[in-house]
């Protein structure tokens, strides 16, 4: 076989409002002929592919499926081409406009390295793999594919596919600032959010930041902070607290430098205040937990509303959360809510109950 060729394969073109996609079947075995599958991971802190890391143990039980007696994968794989892909019509289906007949021609190259080829695995990873590892001479497979208009628009349509599963949030909140086109409202509003939280982990190999490579996600796995705490604590001030006054909330753009100033200021001083309960895992520190980077949150919020970030120093955030040192039990000790109400320092859980409990401690304090 040719290093170089073009695969033809019948497929049917339908469209879908503006949009076109390709329904046809091809040789599982061929799929990674042409097709690679982008594991999420950063390079110089840009975000570059956007699937899963492969399950082996699903895949090994997929594969033993494959080799049984009579298999059948009827569910469709979702690739998104380049557009070095082409479709070339032949006739319509009946007199259905929607829906026209041709051939589907992908070009391939065995010597590009994976990242180069021209299409990419939207759904069907684990399949695929089972498939290519089988010990099978071929294996058919239903697929349906869309040419996209660059990657921000292939993350777009996993999101979107991979909406109905239980895709890891984790993953979702890294894609999110990269990723162009239509969203779910509640993925929308994140958007920004995950930005800012991509800037402030991201941010590891500057000194004195607070958040860098603290923050758990698929690309920095060793962090300890859970990036969902992170998330509501920016989402939150950005619609409510101190963090508003840098959003346009006619069209949702923002100042995202200031806010990262001001976010690596204020946390900055927690930092600076309790710095060995900072340096601790949520189970060992109720500061990293979600009920402490929620509850500070507010406190940012409450201390800092309506003052911009170049103004910050002249607060004297550092005096002012100094005065929480006696009655916090970030790693040990009891919280003392009130004559009736004494927990444990580990006691506090990240539910809105115990937040809001945490955040009226800490406020009183600072009266």
């Amino acid at each position: 076989m040719a290093d170089r060729y073009e695969m033809r394969l019948p497929a049917i073109r339908l469209q879908q409002g503006a949009q076109h996609i390709y329904c046809f079947g091809v040789d599982g075995k061929r799929i990674h002929d042409f097709a690679t599958v982008s594991r999420v991971h950063r390079d110089d802190d840009r975000l570059q592919g956007y699937q899963r890391p492969e399950v082996l143990s699903h895949i090994r039980a997929i594969r033993r499926y494959l080799e049984s007696d009579s298999p059948l994968l009827p569910n469709a794989i979702v690739l998104a081409f380049d557009e070095r892909v082409k479709f070339q019509p032949s006739a319509p289906v009946g007199d259905l406009s929607y829906s026209v007949v041709g051939e589907l021609i992908i070009p391939v190259d065995e010597a590009l390295p994976d990242e180069k080829k021209p299409a990419w695995l939207v759904d069907g990873q684990q399949r695929s793999a089972a498939i290519r590892d089988a010990d099978l001479a071929q294996f058919p497979v239903a697929a349906v594919g869309f040419i996209a208009h660059g990657e921000a628009e292939q993350r777009s349509q996993f999101i979107l596919v991979n909406n109905t599963k239980p895709l890891p949030k984790g993953l979702i909140h890294e894609l999110l600032p990269d990723t162009t086109g239509h969203l779910p409202v509640a993925y929308a509003r994140k958007q920004l959010p995950a930005l800012i939280m991509t800037r402030l982990n991201a941010s590891a190999k500057e000194i004195g930041t607070p958040f860098g490579g603290r923050i758990s996600t698929p690309t920095t796995p060793d962090g300890y902070i859970k990036d969902n705490s992170i998330l509501k604590m920016i989402e939150n001030s950005l619609y409510e607290g101190a963090l508003y006054q840098y959003r346009d909330p006619s069209d949702g753009s923002a100042d995202v430098q200031q806010i990262e100033l001001h976010l690596n200021y204020f946390w900055t001083v927690v930092q600076a205040a309790f710095p060995e309960a900072w340096n601790l895992p949520p189970l060992k520190s109720r500061l990293t937990h979600g009920a402490g980077i929620q509850s500070l949150g507010y406190v940012m919020d409450s201390l800092t509303e309506g003052v911009p970030a170049a103004e910050l120093p002249g607060l004297d955030l550092e005096k002012t959360i100094s005065r929480l040192k006696p009655i916090v039990a970030w790693t040990s000790g009891t919280w003392a809510f009130g004559p009736d109400n004494v927990r444990r320092w580990n006691g506090l859980q990240n539910t809105p109950s115990d937040v809001s409990l945490l955040t009226n401690h800490l406020l009183r304090a600072l009266k």
